[in-house]
């Protein structure tokens, strides 16, 4: 017996201790491994992963939004749009480097995003779903009817490669430096933002603003700060994706892209930095996946047409968001918590 409980609270110390050695020791071992990744994996595969860390900035700023705070964002692609839009005439124009692009990309696309969060004050829902939809189409609207001299238009704008002391960013495997570096330190970040007083704000939002409003959170600010954190963490990514690509056009930011941050976050689990990231990679390789499968499809089955494609990426990525609403609305994080927890009670069932 231990009526004190010093000898039980010494030894969840001393396990909190050693899990939390074994997560740093594994961190380490992940980072050497994307560190050296680029010559260890193929071009293809680091075209996957590029994809991969830039879809990881923008889900972690949609998670803080919807996932953390409850606001229901449609228009993440929008505001990636943004920030793509702001580093290409920068960097072309301008001349700037990308170390001043890309965080004036977020800051661009944080300033959208604060208007639509504005209106969080008063509406929730489906019409906030209605109002950040509105995103997608203004920034279309006026891409396409600004001065083609502004944006491009509907031609679009190409971008230089990024650079910095005389080395440029050409290759995929240079790029994915510059994207892993970027994406640890958003990622990073967001840890620190969601354990923040902001972050604990964002979750008494979520449960139940009325509550939260009486505990003295001012509600309508922190609802706008959620959508100013999104759309930044979006906007940097758009400015990734702008030196990755190195040709922006309006209809790389479609309503099609919004939903598939959503898939990510909900297939991950809503509510977790680690849960979007899990997201991101099983969405990506489903894509990976459909468009390796796809096209060999529509050659064997050729009444089909060409569209076999796009048409069966979403069908299966919709099936896929369904699937888990309906069995597994809380994500795949959810799963893996209640694994660890009946491993670490075993052999008792509770």
């Amino acid at each position: 017996m231990d009526p004190s409980g010093i000898f039980s609270t010494s030894y969840r110390s001393d396990r909190r201790v050693v899990r939390t050695r074994w997560q740093a020791l594994a961190l380490v071992v992940f980072m050497a491994l994307m560190l050296a990744a680029p010559y260890l994996v193929s071009g293809r595969i680091i075209a996957i992963l590029n994809m991969m860390l830039i879809s990881a900035v923008i889900a972690v700023g949609l998670q803080i939004c919807t996932g953390y705070a409850g606001q229901i964002n449609l228009g993440q692609a929008a505001f990636m749009g943004v920030g793509a839009y702001t580093a290409s005439i920068l960097a072309s124009k301008t001349g700037l480097t990308f170390l001043l692009t890309i965080p004036l990309a977020g800051i661009s696309a944080a300033l959208f995003g604060f208007l639509f969060g504005l209106t969080a004050a008063r509406i929730k829902g489906f019409y906030l779903a209605l109002t950040t939809i509105a995103a997608q189409f203004i920034f279309h609207f006026a891409v396409l009817n600004l001065p083609s001299s502004w944006m491009g238009g509907s031609n679009g704008i190409t971008v230089p490669p990024a650079e910095l002391l005389g080395l440029r960013f050409v290759g995929e495997s240079s790029q994915f430096y510059l994207n892993l570096a970027v994406a640890a330190i958003m990622i990073a970040g967001a840890f620190g933002i969601v354990r923040s007083r902001f972050g604990r704000a964002f979750v008494a939002v979520r449960d139940d603003d009325v509550a939260a409003g009486i505990m003295g959170i001012n509600v309508a600010a922190t609802k706008a700060n959620a959508f100013l954190i999104g759309a930044f963490y979006a906007g940097v990514g758009g400015a990734l994706w702008a030196y990755l690509i190195r040709f922006v056009g309006v209809d790389q930011f479609t309503l099609f892209h919004s939903i598939f941050f959503v898939a990510m976050i909900i297939v991950g689990g809503m509510g977790s930095i680690v849960g979007a990231l899990v997201g991101v990679f099983v969405i990506r390789i489903i894509q990976e996946i459909i468009a390796t499968v796809g096209p060999n499809i529509a050659e064997s089955v050729s009444f089909l047409g060409g569209d076999i494609v796009f048409a069966g990426m979403n069908v299966v990525l919709g099936g896929v968001i369904a699937m888990f609403m309906i069995l597994e609305p809380k994500g795949l994080m959810h799963r893996w918590n209640i694994l660890k927890s009946s491993y670490r009670i075993w052999p008792f069932p509770y």
